[in-house]
């Protein structure tokens, strides 16, 4: 498959993926307002409420994460002074992508690993660990920020906002519904003389509550399967911009044979790094940030020779 339509596949791909999500957070309303006897302007308004408080905190993180994140990763700020190779590198891949230069950081971190961060273009920053620039080479260190640039051109930071919202969003309207049905029990007493209509309402009601339980996981796997996408995509715009898909490959190979854990690995930061931080946990793919990497490098080999 050649880059090109590598990255348009994985782009369709996550917009599939978000209208799933979408139609899934609908079917949800729908069930939910049926098991309750509401109106379908009722549970619209439901969902409208459930969107619009999940936002507010997914505003917030989107505004000021990325400090967070920097913060808690004990990352500190260079400048062309003091890392004159690395901001050359970092210059060449900005001219290629014809994104504007983000800010550098370095963690103190014997463990390979970098991340990207920041809410655009405008205002982001990339952060590679002392042990990414000691054990790979200039070439794969190239394919490793490549790959966060990536990241910001994509604009993943927005795209992952998006995904919490819905995955919380999922999670206030099944907590709605099972705080509702201790008033629908009573109602439902009062109401025995509509017999054909409350053996509906009951099918519906069991559903809802299968729905209320297991909704969140089935949200939280949605947004799992997206980060992975996304990861897919940030391999093959990486691989573009740096023209060196092979690069990447080797550098994801170093990665993940190194078994050095990142000190200030955050179950929070878990899906920002490049690889999986928490090295020698095994996870199954499914509650998986990332892709297996043996996935990404495939794909990244079938891409040699198209760009």
């Amino acid at each position: 498959m050649d880059i090109f339509t590598n990255i348009d596949k994985n782009k369709r791909e996550s917009f599939l993926l978000i209208a799933i999500f979408i139609g899934f957070i609908t079917l949800l309303g729908a069930i939910f307002g049926t098991a309750l006897g509401l109106p379908k302007e009722e549970w619209i308004s439901s969902i409208i409420f459930a969107l619009f408080f999940s936002s507010i905190s997914a505003f917030f993180s989107y505004f000021f994460s990325d400090k967070i994140i920097l913060a808690i990763s004990g990352a500190k700020e260079i400048n062309q002074e003091n890392a004159k190779e690395l901001f050359r590198i970092l210059e060449n891949l900005c001219m290629a992508s014809g994104l504007p230069m983000p800010k550098f950081y370095l963690i103190n971190d014997p463990s390979p690993n970098a991340f990207a961060t920041g809410r655009n273009p405008k205002n982001a920053a990339i952060c590679v660990t002392t042990g990414l620039l000691e054990k790979l080479e200039r070439s794969e260190i190239e394919g490793v920020i490549a790959h966060e640039l990536a990241h910001v051109g994509n604009r993943d930071t927005l795209y992952m906002t998006l995904v919490a919202v819905l995955v919380g969003t999922v999670s206030l309207i099944s907590d709605l519904f099972l705080r509702s049905t201790r008033f629908v029990r009573g109602n439902n007493n009062r109401e025995k003389e509509k017999e054909g209509s409350s053996q509906i309402r009951l099918i519906f009601f069991i559903l809802g509550i299968a729905f209320s339980i297991i909704s969140p996981i089935i949200a939280r796997l949605i947004g799992l399967c997206i980060s992975r996408k996304r990861e897919f995509l940030a391999d093959a715009t990486g691989a573009y911009i740096s023209r060196n898909p092979e690069a990447l490959a080797f550098a994801l190979e170093k990665i993940a044979m190194d078994k050095t854990p990142l000190r200030n690995a955050n179950s929070a930061m878990e899906h920002l790094y490049i690889s999986n931080p928490f090295k020698g946990k095994k996870i199954l793919n499914l509650f998986s940030t990332h892709p297996p990497t043996e996935e990404r490098i495939k794909r990244l080999r079938g891409m040699v020779g198209t760009v």
